[in-house]
């Protein structure tokens, strides 16, 4: 078995409650309120993480700047989610705001000089169809 699979196994299953329990929780708190508690939790895995794996921190400033972009860009789609789940459907929020992998592709494409190819132009064109059937 490659050696990453049983990770993103898991990976897999833990997104999927990741977006299943913001709708709960939005049942019965409002969005800005979930965020609040969600990072709470974040820290709780990231402090338990710290302490397993004996964190020796790293500092060179870009890689800081773009890890600190990473956790405020983390947050605020996170705060957006949880609007957007308390407000719409937990099936088609999660649908479409999964399509991020689009945004990175171009990015991706337009800043670092990836290449695109014509299977992953007609996956992102699938992809945006089905967000139209899904929504219609």
């Amino acid at each position: 078995m490659e050696s990453w699979l049983a990770p993103a196994c898991v990976s897999l299953i833990i997104y999927g409650l990741w977006g299943f329990f913001p709708k709960l929780a939005v049942t019965y708190i409002n969005p800005v309120s979930a965020l609040i508690y969600q990072v709470a939790g974040a820290m709780l895995v990231g402090i338990a993480t710290l302490f397993w794996v004996g964190f020796q921190p790293e500092t060179h400033p870009k890689g800081i700047l773009f890890a600190v972009l990473t956790g405020v860009s983390g947050v605020l789609g996170t705060l957006f989610f949880f609007a957007a789940a308390s407000r719409g459907k937990i099936s088609v929020v999660v649908s479409m705001t999964a399509l991020y992998p689009i945004i990175t592709i171009l990015l991706a494409a337009a800043f670092l000089r990836e290449p695109v190819t014509a299977k992953q132009i007609l996956g992102m064109l699938c992809a945006v169809a089905a967000i139209v059937l899904l929504t219609g």
